[in-house]
């Protein structure tokens, strides 16, 4: 089955009037009104492939349900199918050209997959494009569907999708940030807090907690994708399934599992599925809640980064690029930067997303599109930025280990740890005077002959071991 030769323009004709398509492209008058009116942004809905992929799914499913039915021949089945495979291998991205973020309640982006499909499978059949003789776009690729219930299934099967390869990045991470708590485990370090010395810890514990983190980001992903597999598909337009066959709903997910290898499942009530998209709303959520922890993290990694004389320095930053165009040998912590950035785009995002799920009226939402870019762009953003977040950055990451333990040796914070050797009053006093004459409890505590550093040392040690009740 060969993609579809160079020929000369078409005409095709709705009621506003005929529109010429160009001969090597296969959308159709409907796809022509859609990008004439309603193109607003640079991405179309071929963009993201996972989208692409699921729609063409859809349409897949539903011809084999429909075939099975009777409502279609076997032909016209078989047709279809091979057209929504090569719409999978991309082979027709550049006729899928309505915008992503089109406005007609994603009826432009449903007709031009139907159009493309309808003329690819008329070419496969023998007859050429434009005239419907065989494969018509609404009669036979669009059967027992409407947009209303089409678009949202191929949404949440896109999500589902996307979402796995962003979990697998998160997972990484999190093995990342083990990675160094191993490495770091024994690293004495100030422990801060309102950014002011607090108690000793290891360096390793800081990364431990990072790790515990993100492995909890990615369970709560995993569990928020898990409810993207009930799908409104079957439903038609308003949930009542008129249209369709009696027997196509079940049809349609069977085969839509076995292409996918997704247990998809039809709706507990078939009117809530058409009417509401809350869950987006918790998908975009977690999907927030995943950028701004990460931010907070590569937040700690700059100020821990910070200097390299005149800050922290307690970490060591692989160096990624030069940081100035005027400051010569100035490098920046460029990679934790742009998670913190990332973030706020994420959170931008998922504001506009809750909007749109708010704004639904009746008995569907018809601003879906906007939910489709905006959690797409949040996933992909995340997706890639973990990657090289993790790749480029926590990998390398090494610690300044006579730094951590200076600035340790040199804080008051050491006080907590001395209170069991020496008692709180005392400790109290001699922290104080730490802190008046700007010299380091260790050296007081050595001078006035109540602990040799060896022993303060480690007594700090023991102490940044703490054991927890069962």
């Amino acid at each position: 089955m060969n993609k579809p030769a160079q020929s000369e323009a078409r005409i095709e004709r709705d009621y506003v009037g005929e529109v010429a398509i160009p001969g090597d492209k296969l959308y159709g008058v409907n796809t022509v009104r859609g990008v004439d009116n309603l193109t607003v942004s640079p991405l179309n809905i071929a963009h993201y492939s996972a989208f692409r992929d699921a729609f063409a799914q859809v349409k897949w499913a539903a011809a084999l349900a429909n075939r099975d039915n009777e409502v279609i021949t076997g032909e016209q089945c078989a047709a279809i199918v091979a057209a929504c495979k090569e719409v999978t291998e991309g082979q027709f991205d550049a006729s899928l050209v309505v915008d992503l973020m089109e406005g007609s309640g994603g009826t432009s982006t449903n007709m031009n997959f139907n159009e493309v499909i309808a003329n690819r499978a008329q070419q496969i059949l023998g007859h050429s494009a434009g005239n419907y003789e065989v494969i018509h776009p609404n009669d036979h690729v669009n059967r027992s569907q409407s947009t209303n219930d089409a678009y949202p299934a191929a949404l949440k099967i896109a999500t589902h999708a996307m979402l796995g390869t962003l979990i697998e990045e998160v997972t990484k991470l999190a093995g990342l940030f083990n990675s160094k708590a191993t490495e770091f485990a024994d690293v004495l370090h100030l422990g801060r807090t309102c950014l002011q010395d607090a108690q000793p810890m290891r360096l390793g514990q800081l990364f431990g907690g990072y790790a515990s983190l993100t492995e909890r980001l990615a369970e709560e992903l995993v569990a928020v994708r898990h409810k993207l597999r009930t799908l409104p598909l079957g439903g038609t337009a308003i949930g009542t399934g008129f249209g369709a066959p009696a027997g196509y709903r079940a049809a349609v997910y069977t085969h839509l599992c076995s292409i996918t290898g997704v247990d998809y499942q039809a709706p507990a009530n078939p009117f809530d599925a058409m009417q509401n998209m809350d869950v987006f709303s918790r998908v975009s959520a977690e999907l927030r809640t995943c950028a701004v922890s990460l931010a907070k993290i590569a937040s700690d990694l700059t100020v821990l980064s910070s200097g390299p004389v005149g800050g922290v320095g307690e970490l060591k930053l692989p160096e990624a690029q030069a940081g100035s165009s005027i400051m010569p040998g100035k490098v920046n912590p460029v990679l934790p930067m742009a998670m913190i950035q990332l973030s706020f785009a994420v959170v931008g995002n998922d504001v506009a997303v809750a909007q749109a799920v708010q704004y639904g009226e009746l008995e569907i939402n018809h601003f879906e599109p906007v939910v489709a870019s905006r959690v797409f762009d949040s996933i992909a953003l995340l997706t890639n930025g973990i990657a090289r977040f993790g790749e480029k950055c926590v990998a390398g990451i090494q610690a300044d280990v006579a730094r951590n333990e200076q600035h340790l040796l040199d804080s008051m914070a050491v006080a907590t740890a001395l209170v069991p050797k020496i008692g709180y009053a005392r400790v109290s006093k001699l922290a104080r005077q730490s802190v008046a004459e700007g010299r380091s409890l260790v050296k007081i505590l050595e001078e006035s002959g109540l602990l040799s550093q060896d022993d303060t040392i480690a007594a700090i040690r023991r102490a940044s071991y703490p054991v927890f009740d069962a």
